[in-house]
């Protein structure tokens, strides 16, 4: 059985983890704007912009987990999970921003194409700072998924949009370093900033339907239909009408539990309560309703 103090402590792990991102997100913004003020590289402006972004994302990411840890109150009788629905909307609505904002500075600078200056240099620092994102990347979506905390695993795609924004505008001005086709570079800022509109779009549906009380998934449906199966080996027991949804890291099941009309409060209460203890064996921390009826 999942306690209050294994959530709490589970929360704080989680806030950990992003403040790592936001201690990244510092650290990446200042290495890509010094190497785009001594590149003068549209793209590296571009790949510093997403950085920035992902700065602002962070902070947006660590308010959504507090708030989803808080209990329920009078006024959210189901806790304030859906908050971390809300943080990867705004993930998502932001990099969708960042993303046009690439793609209007590309346009700007290959119609009025720029010589690139000192690329070597700019092309070690933002490397390094792309080394970052992707240590804290896969770390953070590793949590997310395991912990099942959609905040945590957004900023880790965030941030992995970030390090293959920044391969593409390495290898552009690499590319451009070498052969000096200056309009190369907002070519490939153009084609990165296009690629991570479809990275926020993929976050904003995803939240959008969290939001709209989506079901569990159809793997953790099956397991609790085969957890409760041993359950109404009786012919006169039945338990139909189970629905489940998410929300945030929180899941909810409910159910209709047809007994004999002859049994007792007693009798039936105790089966209800295996319904409700074999969900949280096979997904603990979920809240189970189960509604008790008289099969006549």
């Amino acid at each position: 059985m999942t306690t209050t103090a294994d959530a709490a402590d589970e929360h704080r792990l989680l806030q950990r983890f992003l403040w790592l991102s936001l201690a990244t997100a510092v650290a990446t913004v200042t290495l890509k704007v010094i190497a785009a003020a001594i590149t003068n590289s549209v793209g590296m402006w571009s790949d510093a912009l997403e950085s920035t972004v992902n700065l602002l994302a962070a902070g947006v990411a660590l308010w959504a987990l507090r708030l989803s840890a808080r209990p329920a109150d009078h006024n959210h009788d189901f806790g304030h999970g859906k908050a971390e629905y809300l943080s990867a909307a705004v993930e998502g609505t932001l990099i969708i921003v960042a993303a046009v904002a690439i793609i209007w500075g590309a346009v700007q600078r290959f119609l009025n194409p720029v010589a690139l200056e000192s690329v070597g240099l700019g092309i070690v620092l933002a490397t390094v700072a792309s080394v970052l994102n992707l240590i804290t990347g896969l770390l953070l979506i590793r949590a997310g998924r395991r912990y099942r905390s959609i905040t945590l695993e957004a900023d880790g795609k965030h941030l992995m949009a970030d390090v293959w924004t920044s391969v593409g505008v390495l290898v552009g001005i690499g590319v451009v370093g070498l052969t000096h086709i200056y309009w190369l570079d907002p070519v490939i800022a153009f084609a990165v900033g296009v690629n991570i509109v479809f990275t926020g779009y993929g976050l904003v549906r995803r939240s959008v339907v969290g939001l709209l009380d989506a079901t569990l998934p159809p793997d953790e449906v099956v397991q609790i239909q085969r957890a409760l199966a041993p359950l109404t080996d009786d012919p006169r027991v039945h338990l139909t009408d189970l629905r489940t949804r998410e929300s945030g890291r929180q899941r909810f099941v409910q159910a209709t539990l047809t007994v004999p009309g002859e049994w007792t409060v007693s009798r039936s209460h105790e089966l209800a309560d295996q319904v409700e203890h074999e969900v949280e064996r096979v997904l603990p921390g979920t809240v189970t309703f189960v509604h008790v009826e008289p099969a006549d």
